[in-house]
């Protein structure tokens, strides 16, 4: 058996997320499929995280073990041919056999997007929200020092029956503006389920002016979602990196 890394990208829009589920498509469910054709046999591939249903990916990474002859390449021009257009896999390189797509990985660097321009973002509309404001960088930035760090982040996450750790090391977030676009860049160890998009709904109300950066730090001292903005719409984000 073969431990094979793949690198793969996808427009998640018609998806329901990564994660395999009876009777929906998924990216996962996808990519097994493919595989388990080509190997004649039931294939699982670990990825490195779970997207939520929406979510696109730039570089997700996952691994499979595999019985086969065929070299990385031929395999991801396999793939490539058997998958649908809104996915791809970009590179498929041998690892190591205890190489593991999820506990091995030691950072996620995710963006979302905003559109704030006087028009419509015709070519973009799958893969930026629409705002019909223009939110205070400054203000959201701020608010940004305070959730950057290590932190419980209880309040940011959509699971309330989360019974592991909801600590995790939020050691970037970057918010520009750039023309009609405005990028907010994440860049941590991990993220609970929602975890980004609720970041950046709190984030936006901050710019809208609808809560303060104090109430920004008390909402991760209440450890309480309810406490926490709006989880921002899935089209929005992508997942452009994982880091080993």
């Amino acid at each position: 058996m073969k431990n094979l890394k793949l690198t793969i990208s996808y427009d998640g829009s018609r998806y329901y997320g990564w994660e395999r589920q009876p009777g929906r498509d998924t990216i996962q469910g996808k990519l097994e499929a493919v595989l388990s054709r080509m190997v004649n046999a039931e294939v699982n591939v670990i990825g490195a995280g779970r997207t939520d249903a929406g979510v696109h990916a730039r570089a997700m990474v996952a691994n499979c073990y595999l019985e086969t002859e065929m070299q990385p390449d031929e395999i991801r021009d396999y793939m490539n041919h058997y998958l649908p257009d809104d996915i791809c896999v970009d590179e498929v390189r041998f690892a190591a056999d205890r190489f593991h797509a999820r506990y091995r990985a030691v950072g996620k660097l995710y963006t979302y997007t905003c559109y704030v321009g006087d028009t419509k973002p015709i070519f973009n509309r799958k893969y930026v929200t629409t705002l019909d404001y223009v939110p205070d960088v400054a203000a959201m930035q701020r608010a940004a020092e305070v959730l950057t760090g290590e932190h419980d982040f209880k309040s940011f996450c959509s699971n309330p029956q989360m019974k592991k750790s909801t600590v995790r090391i939020v050691d970037s977030i970057e918010i520009v503006r750039k023309k009609d676009y405005i990028y907010f860049n994440f860049h941590g160890t991990g993220f609970l389920q929602n975890m980004v998009r609720i970041l950046v709904g709190t984030l936006l109300e901050v710019g809208q002016g609808k809560r303060t950066v104090e109430s920004v730090r008390q909402t991760l001292d209440a450890r309480d979602r309810q406490t926490a903005g709006y989880t921002a719409p899935p089209q929005g984000l992508s997942l452009m990196r994982v880091d080993y």
